[in-house]
């Protein structure tokens, strides 16, 4: 007769770790383990488990946004690359393979749940702004394929419609830009005929 399990308040589609489990027994793993045996939860790797969500259609597999932030523990993170860069309306139509993360914890591959993310420790806003997702586009035009002068272009445009905060836009190239970034934006944000 398998032994009684705590009472765990495991939400489906909730992302958790090993650790989370400590509130409950002192061997986690072990719990985890229990868990996973009666089909209460799915292993995703790295220690992380997830508590299936199912729909008509099956089981549902957890946010990309889940996953990390049981992965990073909750430190800050933002998922940047293609999918935040083509919308910019900057000529960008790029694919990656593997969605950018940038977090303050570790930088490399990381597969979670079957998903592979490329990590990269390095440093971002909070709650980056469209301007800051301009600077990290001109900062990969070339992993992109885009030209460095039509992205000045359409930035230009871009400012000159509204699009982007002239101010903002200076910021973010100052705080996390390097020097042809801070060129760029420079001279997309300069007044007419200056």
């Amino acid at each position: 007769m398998p032994r009684a399990l705590p009472d765990i308040p495991l939400q489906p589609g909730a992302v958790f770790s090993t650790a989370w489990l400590r509130r409950w027994g002192q061997n986690p793993s072990r719990l985890a383990h229990e868990l996973e045996a009666r089909g209460l939860v799915r292993r995703l790797g790295h220690g992380l488990y997830h508590a299936p969500r199912m729909s008509r259609f099956g089981e549902v597999p957890p946010a990309d946004e889940a996953l990390l932030t049981a992965f990073f523990g909750g430190a800050p993170f933002v998922i940047t690359g293609p999918p935040r860069w083509n919308p910019l309306g900057l000529g960008s139509t790029a694919l990656f393979a593997h969605p950018l993360v940038y977090n303050t914890r570790r930088s490399g591959v990381v597969v979670l749940g079957g998903r592979t993310f490329l990590s990269r420790r390095v440093a971002f806003p909070t709650d980056p702004p469209p301007e800051w997702f301009v600077i990290d586009l001109l900062r990969h035009a070339d992993t992109v394929g885009m030209n460095r002068r039509d992205l000045a272009r359409a930035l230009t445009l871009r400012v000159q419609s509204g699009r982007f905060s002239p101010e903002l836009l200076s910021e973010m190239a100052r705080r996390f830009g390097g020097p042809a970034e801070v060129t760029i934006v420079r001279e997309a944000t300069a007044p007419r005929g200056a």
